[in-house]
């Protein structure tokens, strides 16, 4: 392999491994524009033109008629109420407030107690679950908001007879608030649906009521949970099957500080007892509902073995920290819950024409319980909500937690290598750097030191890799001649090369083996850094408040720039990372110039500019504790480099004068050659 070749093959791959990271933290939104409209779940919710619930002090009945020959399906619409559990003060008993709305009987919003927005200047308990606007599906025209765990279409078949009923536009009655002795706040909201109202005296009542259904929402002091039951009791003489739908975790805030990292992930449990997951990300959800493809938007695994073999244990809304998972409890002693089916995964955008997103879409998923209840009788559906960090600590602790496996939902760059791979290694080196901030209470510092053990670590790894590439850069003038000698005969020349390799004792593999074997690592670490919760909001030094974010030194109008975007903030990391970059391009260069010919000296030369120019424009806007860590590693690159040459030239320094250098068995010394007598006794 000729030098040039290797030198090129190295940094190329080096920074592809770069540029691939960075491309999949997500720095380029590269979506492209999506037909006019706003998109809305894929599953279809028939509508009519019923009238709205009226202003509070007028309350009146909420109808939807199924169908002309059938009567139609009423409720009372009762007065719009904010119901709040919980506490989102910063040394509260409780991880969350949630504010509860009677519209749907549904979560409204909720705020973490511990996290907060990582504005320094003026800190804001974080909200990570909001409502959100789309239009109506029977008038586009009107704006009808959708909240996390909302009911939503109700389908009543009585006697063979089906009819439908719009929860999610019904302000439920607001029951029972209390809290027991252990702290547990609870709230309960109840709808009635009946035939027909009566109305005596500006009194309304329903007349041949059908069903009512009672939602209860609790939560505990020190817990991630939200537990939520509905039972569903039938006031009829009849059998009735029910189909509600619910409506899962939708609002979660953006966290990226440039991209959109929110995912859709859904689990099943296999027939051997594994739990297998799938991912749908928000930009390929984006892709998806523009192209129609709504088979890739189902909830499901893509092999037919594997739908039929698995069940639906739960499905989440992630971004970037934090994770909203819903997760159908299975009846006592089941393994997995039945009759919950999981409807396909959902887009919102309001600014669906614009050529990028700006940050305002969300993406959601919901699901439907089926049941029948006997006449009198009644029907309990359970659900549990985790909303909280993406911790493996946390998911590991907790025997339900680990059972269901919700470290699924904490996802890792793992560019090229497997995920059994770089998933283990990364969690690894998290494990490491939270012991060691326990140690030194600076995740600035500990990401320094650990790159410097790591570099100390894979010292005699990239010793032999660089060793060998200094000997290849040796064969270049020799390359060349073999390569003007057998120009038209390709076999000779492979030949040739080869047996000058032997000769030499080089081996192209010994440069670039020791390269491979270490990317793993460096991508697992990378990884580490970049999905670890524990980054977010922590300081490290002067103007660097958040490892997590962009280290803006100050801020000005925004400009934009390729690549880039719009730039407003100057960030000192990535000029610190550039001038890392030139130096060791320039380390790099030093050698090779002088044996290579005029056209690789000026590629070369273009190399040593451009890439750090690259890099600058790449990671920019990327968090700081990846442009501290690339930083840190390529500074420690470049002293390694500086030793490993002055041991290579000390090396030859002393094969000049007739020194050689021995093994290890021998105790590693250096010893002068016995010269040889001129003749033999």
């Amino acid at each position: 392999m000729k030098t040039k070749t290797t030198i090129i093959v190295s940094l190329s791959s080096f920074l592809l491994l770069c540029a691939f990271l960075v491309m999949q933290s997500g720095l380029f939104d590269c979506s492209e524009v999506c037909p006019k409209g706003l998109l809305t779940s894929l599953t279809a919710e028939t509508e009519t033109d019923a009238p709205q619930p009226q202003p509070e002090a007028k309350p009146e009945p909420v109808i939807i008629r199924s169908a002309p020959i059938l009567p139609p399906l009423t409720a009372i619409d009762s007065p719009s109420e904010t119901v709040t559990l919980g506490s989102s003060e910063p040394e509260s008993e409780y991880k969350f407030a949630i504010e509860l709305t009677t519209k749907g009987a549904a979560i409204k919003k909720a705020i973490f107690s511990e996290y907060d927005n990582r504005n320094h200047k003026d800190p804001q308990q974080l909200q990570v679950l909001s409502p959100i606007e789309v239009p109506s599906p029977s008038n586009p025209q009107k704006m009808v908001g959708k909240y996390t765990l909302a009911s939503g279409t109700l389908n009543l078949s009585i006697n063979g007879q089906n009819r439908i009923f719009p929860l999610d536009r019904l302000n439920w009655g607001v029951g029972k608030i209390g809290k027991d002795g252990l702290g547990v706040q609870s709230v309960s909201f109840e709808a009635v649906i009946g035939d027909g109202v009566s109305i005596t005296d500006n009194d309304k009542t329903l007349t041949g009521q059908a069903l009512k259904i009672t939602k209860t929402y609790s939560i505990a002091p020190d817990s991630y949970d939200v537990n939520c039951n509905i039972t569903v009791e039938n006031l009829t003489k009849d059998e009735l099957t029910t189909q509600l739908r619910l409506q899962g975790p939708i609002g979660i805030n953006l966290e990226g500080t440039r991209s959109d990292a929110r995912n859709i992930i859904a689990a099943f449990r296999m027939s051997d007892g594994k739990i297998e997951s799938i991912k749908r990300e928000n930009a390929k959800l984006r892709k998806f509902r523009k192209n129609g493809d709504i088979e890739s938007m189902q909830l499901k695994m893509k092999k037919q073995k594997d739908q039929a073999d698995g069940h639906f244990i739960w499905a989440a809304t992630t971004n970037k920290y934090f994770a909203a998972i819903l997760r159908p409890v299975p009846a006592e002693g089941a393994v997995y819950p039945v009759n919950i089916i999981a409807d396909p995964a959902e887009y919102y955008d309001p600014g669906i024409n614009d050529k990028k997103t700006n940050g305002d879409e969300n993406i959601s998923f919901s699901v439907r319980s089926l049941s029948t209840v006997g006449a009198g009788a009644s029907e309990t559906v359970s659900f549990h909500l985790f909303l909280g960090p993406k911790d493996k600590p946390l998911f590991t602790k907790n025997e339900l937690y680990k059972n269901q496996h919700f470290v699924a939902t904490i996802q890792f760059l793992s560019c090229c290598c497997p995920d059994f791979i770089i998933n283990p290694m990364s969690f690894t080196v998290m494990m490491i750097m939270k012991v060691m901030y326990g140690v030194i209470p600076n995740y600035g510092v500990v990401i320094i030191i650990f790159v410097a053990f790591v570099r100390l670590l894979m010292h005699p790894v990239t010793k032999k890799s660089q060793v060998s590439m200094m000997k290849m850069q040796k064969l270049g003038p020799k390359m060349e001649e073999l390569k003007k000698k057998y120009a038209g005969n390709k076999q000779e020349l492979q030949k040739k090369t080869m047996a000058l390799y032997r000769d030499s004792g080089v081996s192209p593999m010994s440069s670039m083996l020791p390269m491979m074997l270490q990317m793993p690592i460096w991508i697992a670490l990378y990884s580490a850094i970049y999905a670890n919760v524990e980054l977010r909001g922590k300081p490290f030094i002067l103007w660097i408040h958040d490892l997590a974010a962009p280290d803006t030194l100050f801020t000005f109008k925004a400009i934009s720039l390729p690549l880039i975007g719009d730039l407003n903030a100057f960030n000192i990391l990535p000029i610190g990372l550039a001038i890392a970059m030139f130096l060791q391009q320039k380390l790099m260069s030093q050698k090779s110039t002088a044996t290579t010919n005029p056209q690789v000296a000026q590629q070369q030369k273009m190399m040593l500019i451009m890439m750090p120019i690259m890099m600058l424009f790449f990671l920019y806007k990327a968090p700081s504790a990846l442009n501290l860590y690339i930083m840190t590693s390529t500074f420690a690159g470049v002293a390694e480099q500086i030793i490993i040459r002055k041991h290579i030239r000390e090396k030859e320094e002393a094969e000049s004068l007739g020194k050689v250098p021995v093994t290890a068995k021998t105790g590693g010394k250096i010893k002068k050659k016995k010269p040889k007598p001129f003749f033999k006794s």
